[in-house]
């Protein structure tokens, strides 16, 4: 089935599931696995395609969040306004980092894109607007659409941001753009050598993976109708921004979705059943499993099987 039948079948099915008298954590829990699928996405346009592995995710996230509270408390700005403000900024930052750490390589510019955060962090906890180190507590609009409450409502735009972002990354990889940025790396001289504008893919990559982990943080302060900087800034959301595309596969964009699924809705699960406490242990488990059973992901472990039955 083609990718855009496939996608306009799941969001009229979100918005079916939205008009229905479904459990309300039923969206809660949605929200989660699918702010998940962009986070991978996001991450795995840089990450995966190019090898520069960023755990500056919670400072894109974080800036798409408060870029959104800024226009929510300045002008009651609607929710898409918010999300693509915080797309827009987040692309900026990611702009700036590549200039800035780009040169650097291995785990150099891992450890440049950490520092990013801790900036960020503290310019938020010292800014009152923004409520600081404590927080602010904020009431959702009374605008729901026709999906009765706030969290229906926000279930059904993250089905949307999560099919926009899956249709980026996919045409990124088949663009001139995911060529270049395999080729960076894959050998990152001979891209060079052989005509391939490196530093010119590479902020492009970091441009649109930054705007699409700031659409996963943008939607946040009114998930939880409450904001404050050391759960967004929290480096939890750079290790599961690596590990769904490991567990998925990062050769593929179809393996950010893939991660985000099993990782997503298993973390859910534990929630649920066990304790939120266990979610950490979740990953870590994953992520020894598939680095050493499965490098290559689900993804890879698909096309062994392919192969072996041929």
């Amino acid at each position: 089935m083609k990718f855009w039948i496939v996608s306009a079948l799941a969001i009229l099915s979100a918005v079916a599931l939205a008009l229905s008298g479904a459990n309300e954590y039923l969206f809660f829990a949605g929200f989660v696995v699918l702010q998940a699928i962009i986070l991978a996405t996001g991450w795995n346009i840089l990450g995966g395609y190019a090898g520069y592995v960023n755990f500056g995710v919670p400072g894109f996230v974080g800036v798409g969040a408060y870029t959104a509270l800024a226009l929510h408390l300045l002008v009651g700005a609607p929710l898409i306004v918010q999300i693509v403000a915080g797309a827009a900024m987040a692309a900026l930052l990611g702009l700036a980092v590549g200039v800035l750490t780009l040169r650097l390589r291995g785990i150099f510019f891992s450890i440049a894109t950490i520092a990013v955060v801790f900036i960020l962090e503290a310019v938020v906890m010292n800014s009152r607007f923004l409520g600081g180190a404590t927080g602010i507590q904020l009431t959702r609009p009374d605008d729901v659409w026709l999906f009765g409450t706030y969290t229906r409502m926000l279930f059904v735009m993250m089905t949307l941001m999560a099919v926009v972002a899956l249709s980026v990354a996919r045409y990124v990889q088949n663009s001139y753009i995911g060529q270049g940025l395999r080729a960076v790396r894959d050998a990152e001289e001979a891209a060079e050598c052989s005509g391939v504008p490196t530093l010119k893919v590479k902020l492009i990559a970091c441009a649109i993976s930054g705007a699409l982990l700031g659409v996963a943080g943008a939607p946040m302060p009114m998930y939880l109708s409450y904001i404050e900087p050391l759960s967004t800034f929290n480096l939890h959301y750079a290790v599961i921004a690596l590990a769904m595309p490991i567990i998925g596969g990062t050769s593929h964009w179809i393996g950010p979705l893939i991660g985000a699924l099993i990782l997503g809705t298993l973390q859910q699960i534990v929630t649920v059943t066990i304790s939120s406490e266990l979610n950490v242990l979740v990953v870590g488990v994953l992520l020894v499993v598939f680095v050493v059973a499965a490098p290559d992901g689900v993804i890879g472990l698909v096309k062994k099987w392919k192969t072996s039955s041929k």
